[in-house]
């Protein structure tokens, strides 16, 4: 089978630290956002090729990571858009992809942006055991939460109801970017052709899980959806298990660094306090005290108290 990592966004809510970083891989401990789920398909030999499905604006940034790592398997497909304007939806642009590339092998779609805590490889050993379309779901444990993803009601571990953002969620299990499909499922164009909506993947789930029985593969490890920067420090602080992580190349002197604390390669904090801080290579902090704060790379800050999730950048 062949692997897509979704990788298209631009995740506008992350600006400025995302505007010519792709979020995917931004920093998270000692790897990024992306290379768990990259690593996993390139060790599992039912793999034959990933696509890493991103855009034009990032596709030199992919490119050069994808070298950078060594990865064998992954494969760079490029979507004809450069901002957030011309986007084609998710279903859409899994359609071309599908198109452009050729793909009529069995197929497995992730988030690129998601960080999850159980093997990829956990999930397509389930998808192999149930012989159809399969899903990951995930108890966010609020109503409040599951308004933003698509709600799964299950009988057993069969997908009977699908809602994509529910106003009024009847639970909290939701689906997660995570689905598997036997080659006679990739149904996008009969779907699009229909006149259904090309955006959310959930609205696709929907109508094929009334075309055909669908399976969910329920899980108890972390999620973390990266899109916002609340969202961003909880997965650092999980990564870091709430610790700090200094790298061996950046200058720390006369410092107190508190919890879930990155100071990256080259950068420079002196006469400083940082507590839940970010600072990205070659950054430069000096007497500041920072709670809450993303310092992009090759940023001077001198003389600043500041929290509340700010991000700084040139």
């Amino acid at each position: 089978m062949d692997a897509i990592v979704l990788a298209g966004g631009y995740a506008t809510r992350l600006w400025p630290i995302t505007r010519r970083r792709p979020k995917m891989l931004l920093p998270v401990g000692e790897t990024t956002v992306i290379d768990g789920v990259l690593q996993s398909l390139e060790d599992d030999e039912r793999i034959g090729t990933t696509y890493l499905s991103t855009n034009e604006a990032f596709a030199d940034e992919f490119e050069a990571h994808i070298d950078e790592m060594g990865y064998e398997k992954v494969q760079l497909s490029i979507e004809s858009t450069a901002d957030e304007d011309e986007k084609f939806g998710v279903v859409g642009a899994l359609a071309q992809l599908i198109d452009r590339e050729g793909i009529d092998d069995d197929l497995f779609i992730i988030g690129g942006d998601n960080l999850i805590g159980f093997d990829p490889s956990e999930f397509l050993d389930f998808f192999e055991e149930r012989d159809g379309p399969a899903l990951a779901a995930y108890d966010v444990g609020s109503r409040e939460k599951a308004k933003s993803y698509g709600l799964v009601e299950l009988d057993g571990d069969r997908v009977i109801d699908f809602q994509e953002k529910p106003d009024h969620p009847k639970s909290t299990l939701v689906s997660i970017a995570c689905y598997a499909f036997p080659a006679e499922s990739l149904r996008f164009e009969e779907y699009l052709s229909g006149d259904n909506n090309p955006d959310e993947p959930g609205w696709y789930i929907d109508w094929l899980q009334q075309q055909e029985p669908v399976s969910a593969f329920t899980f108890d490890d972390v999620w973390f959806d990266i899109g916002t920067p609340d969202s961003y420090f909880e997965t650092v602080e999980w990564k870091l298990g709430g610790g700090s992580l200094i790298h061996p190349d950046a200058t720390v002197e006369n410092s107190e660094i508190g919890d879930t604390v990155h100071v990256m390669a080259g950068a420079e904090v002196t006469d400083s306090s940082l507590e839940r801080t970010i600072v990205f290579p070659d950054a430069e902090v000096h007497d500041c005290d920072l709670d809450e704060t993303i310092l992009g790379e090759d940023v001077y800050v001198e003389g600043y108290n500041m929290s509340g999730s700010l991000i700084i950048n040139r």
